[in-house]
């Protein structure tokens, strides 16, 4: 058993007396008061940039394993890169998660949830490494370290800092001394006993049981240049006290585990159950592969860029939520579910190759979505994503609420048969913005019949019901010889410019008598 360093000195080293001793910490962090088999989850983001969807494809899963075991979701933000933090972005991932309806329980008792202003209990763990030898001030600088680097991958070594390599693993408490009182800050060193020629058995929740090479590698615990810990260090600290359950991150962490497996058996403490997701893939249209969603090339890989476009919310949560138990999607058709709050799943489902994002099949999702909205949701969904993201020209088609919940009424009122061509609320009044003389286009294409739209005008009256008004229609394609889709298909085009629209009698009634009369009379000439 190696000697440890005595109080006086770790004051030294970590720059002040630790605030707290193990079984303090224990106290103030107690576990928490929930059901037996309770999930405490954890969204853990570092304030870097946007919102990935990958990001919102891991809150969903932590949230859904929280609520159906009335456990608790926090939300974590990990901002001890300070040269990679993003001005704003903690206020993006909040207003993120909000958008989505997606809420977390950031228990005051269990706080603070910046790891920046948790640095307290870091040293204070650390000074208990530091006092059992399981961790040593190292005082090798960044050319120190780039020189091992150099040398160990001339020789064909791996790179890091391990046995030999290691300095100032060893180091006498007069040597430390020296060093300190030269001016020298040490960061603080995980003081290795792995080998790597043993393996070391860590449980996941997806793949089982892995074993791995142990890690010898002396990783960084507490940063020098600002005494913050790294990603590892404050990931022990925080999952122990905030007494997490699970941790919910990406397959790229998978490498991680023995060191993490490492350091909670060091510190005698349970590790949590890992859950390593994979990653959200395209195809990507130069190669046709499969590939990892990417932040530069892929506008869907934004989340700020899917709710700007006005994709439902549900819709992108529900099918995230299919490609985490690929059960749902069945359920829900069934009838047997009717949100992904009603479907139970089991960590082990969650697939462990690469899940295909597809935006063909978003779109499904959001067609059904809205389908099963009623008018009074539609109006007040279409209303809210133009008051924050339409253009002042767009935001006149909500100008008139009215007006508007005619427009987006037509072919709702039969269950059976609701239209289903609306995917996102950009495109929801895309596709409807013929009703509004500003926005409709004439076809110059399309051959009109003159004397046929004469014909409709001269019988036209708005107050016809709708067997009066296709008995109409009837007449005056016997008249002329001609199909009575092609009188109405004339009509059609004359008052929308297209030729593919919903129901032709509902788009009049709508529009009403002046509408009608003024298109139908723009087509004649």
């Amino acid at each position: 058993m190696r000697d440890g360093l005595k109080p006086e000195l770790i004051e030294r080293v970590l720059g002040a007396k630790p605030k707290y001793t193990l079984p303090e910490l224990e106290e103030k962090f107690p576990p928490r008061d929930l059901p037996a088999g309770a999930f405490v989850t954890r969204f853990a983001p570092s304030p870097t940039g946007f919102m990935h969807i990958g990001g919102l494809y891991q809150v969903l899963i932590n949230s859904k394993l929280a609520q159906q075991t009335n456990g608790v979701f926090m939300l974590r933000i990990e901002d001890t890169d300070t040269k990679r933090e993003v001005k704003d972005a903690v206020q993006i991932i909040i207003d993120s998660l909000k958008s989505f309806g997606l809420s977390y329980n950031n228990d005051e008792k269990y706080g603070p949830y910046y790891q920046s202003q948790r640095k307290d209990i870091y040293h204070s763990v650390a000074a208990d490494l530091l006092a059992r030898g399981l961790a040593y001030p190292c005082f090798l600088t960044a050319a120190d370290m780039e020189r091992i680097r150099a040398e160990q991958s001339a020789a064909g070594f791996p790179t890091g800092i391990y046995g030999e390599f290691a300095r100032d693993r060893d180091l006498t408490e007069s040597e430390i001394i020296a060093h300190l009182d030269n001016g020298e800050v040490p960061s603080i060193r995980l003081y290795s006993n792995g080998n790597p020629e043993r393996r070391i058995f860590c449980k996941d929740a997806v793949r089982g049981s892995i074993g791995f090479p142990e890690n010898n590698e002396d990783l960084v615990l507490i940063k020098s240049n600002d005494g913050l810990p790294t990603y590892h260090f404050a990931h022990l600290c925080d999952d122990h006290f905030m007494r997490t359950t699970h941790v919910v991150r990406g397959a790229e962490w998978l490498s991680s585990l023995p060191l993490h497996y490492q350091l909670f058996q060091m510190m005698g403490w349970t590790p949590p159950m890992y859950i390593h997701t994979s990653t959200l893939d395209t195809i990507d249209k130069d190669t046709g592969k499969q590939r990892k969603l990417s932040k530069r090339h892929d506008p869907e890989s934004n989340v700020a860029n899917l709710l700007a476009d006005g994709w439902p919310v549900m819709a992108v949560l529900e099918y995230l939520f299919n490609i985490i138990a690929s059960g749902y999607e069945e359920a829900k058709l069934k009838g047997a579910v009717k949100s992904i709050w009603d479907y139970e799943f089991r960590p082990k489902k969650i697939p462990m190759s690469g899940a295909l994002f597809d935006m063909k099949k978003l779109e499904w999702w959001a067609k059904e979505n809205i389908a099963q909205m009623s008018v009074d949701e539609l109006v007040a969904n279409v209303v809210a994503w133009a008051q924050k993201y339409a253009d002042s020209m767009r935001k006149e088609q909500i100008s008139d609420l009215q007006y508007l919940r005619n427009v987006l009424s037509i072919e709702r009122d039969n269950p059976k048969r609701i239209r289903k061509d609306f995917i996102t609320w950009r495109q929801t009044l895309s596709e409807v913005e013929y009703f509004w003389d500003k926005f409709f286009v004439p076809n110059r294409e399309y051959e009109f019949n003159a004397d046929v739209l004469n014909a409709f005008l001269s019988t036209f009256n708005i107050a016809d019901d709708k067997d009066t008004w296709w008995n109409k229609i009837v007449e005056i394609a016997n008249r002329f010889g001609i199909k009575n889709g092609d009188v109405a298909m004339n009509l059609r085009v004359a008052l929308t410019g297209r030729t593919n629209t919903p129901d032709l009698y509902s788009i009049m009634q709508v529009m009403g008598k002046d509408r009608v009369i003024e298109r139908v009379q723009g087509a004649i000439k």
